[in-house]
Formats: C-alpha cells, structure tokens, sequence
C-alpha cells in the first residue's frame, strides 16, 4: 500500500493512504468508493492488533493497509459509526475474510447487512490490543451514530467522528429535532468533554480541531444545518 510522506489529514480518492504514528497506535487513513469515504485502521504497536473504523468501500485496498506478510496486524474489529450504506459496503467481505468481530449502535444495527457481533452504547469502550477508544452516541444524523475517541497519554486526544461532525458543521440531518438532537449532542458530549487541540477524524474529507471549529459552534445553530 502505497503511502503518503507526512501525515496532512488529506487523502484522495483511489490515492496513497496517509498514517500517522503515535506512541501506542499507527492511525492510518484512505480514501475509498465513489462517495469519497474516509476509513481509519488503528494499529496497537504492542499487540499487533488492530480496529478499522467504518469497512465503506473497496474491500481489496481496504486488505492491503494491512499488508500480507506473516508480520501484518491482526484486524480483530469493525467498528460501524452509523447505518448509512456508503459506511458499510465492504463490510461483509472484510469480516468474512479476517474473521473478526463487527461493532455497532443498536439503534442502527438492524439496517446493517452484517448483524453486528458486539451492540455498544455512550461510554462503553473498545479495545485495539493494548489501548481503548471510548464510545460517544450523538443522535441525529442517524439514530444510533456514534464517535470513538483514543485519548493517547503521551499526546493529544483523537476523535472518529463518522458523519456527525466535519470541519464546518455536523452532518446533515433530516427534521428540525433531529438538527438540534445533533448539534447539542456535538457540543456537550464533544465540545463540552475534550480540549481543544483534539483532532477529529470525519467520514468524509479533510481532518480538523476541535480549536479550530469551536468559535463557529453558535453559526451552526443559527443556520440550522
């Protein structure tokens, strides 16, 4: 797989994979399907074991960020961060082929195409071998969209945001209940709860700070989108 020289937050479609590499975990980013979905493979560097965050598309690039030699990361999980079909369209083939265990909300879980073997809810946690992502449920683009944030002790923390939160605004709701559903959840249960200098990891497109997209947090509420 090839890979991009430094870590930007940017990945193109069908381009090079971006990784990042902490203390405990390698973060590793792609860009795959027509959608331009964003996946995330965490790698424990201890363990070897590792989680992806949302299987969206291209099963075959999807199995190449974990390599093919006998030293590869072991996946061990599939976190699904909401029910919408661009989230999930290679996760089928890459549980089948990996054998490894699929997370989900329970309030999206009957819409997926792989039930899932493990239902988490707002503060449960996941393990990637020797660290935890911590589980925030933030109702309102779908009913059970949820977040994993790593809070990694040498560093800042890192938060998976799926289509809840982008840099600019939250994700795109259907009603009005569901738009303030969302944006207060974003607010007390993100913004409320981690510092600024947290980075955050969307299902689309470029990477951000929770700093950066702060002050904006009342425009959002005023435009209502």
């Amino acid at each position: 797989m090839e890979l991009q020289a430094e870590y930007t937050g940017h990945v193109e479609p069908g381009g090079a994979a971006a990784r990042r590499d902490l203390d405990a975990l390698t973060i590793t980013k792609i860009s795959v399907g027509p959608m331009d979905n964003n996946a995330y493979l965490l790698v424990c560097k201890n363990t070897g074991d590792a989680l992806l965050v949302d299987a969206a598309n291209d099963p075959e690039r999807l199995s190449d960020l974990l390599g093919h030699d006998e030293r590869r990361p072991r996946l061990r999980t599939i976190v699904t961060t909401h029910q919408h079909g661009d989230h999930w369209q290679a996760l089928g083939a890459v549980a089948g082929a990996t054998g490894c265990f699929t997370v989900a909300h329970p309030a999206d879980a009957d819409e997926l195409p792989v039930p899932p073997d493990h239902l988490v809810e707002h503060g449960d946690t996941i393990a990637v071998g020797d660290s935890e992502l911590s589980v925030i449920h933030l109702r309102g683009h779908t009913p059970g969209s949820i977040a994993l944030v790593y809070r990694d002790p040498a560093g800042h923390p890192h938060l998976f945001t799926g289509d809840s939160l982008f840099p600019g605004g939250v994700g795109r709701t259907t009603s009005r209940e569901d738009f303030t559903s969302l944006v207060d959840d974003v607010e007390t249960r993100v913004f409320g709860e981690l510092p600024d200098d947290t980075w955050f990891y969307p299902g689309h497109g470029d990477d951000s700070t929770l700093g950066a997209e702060r002050p904006k947090l009342a425009e959002w509420r005023e435009r209502g989108w």
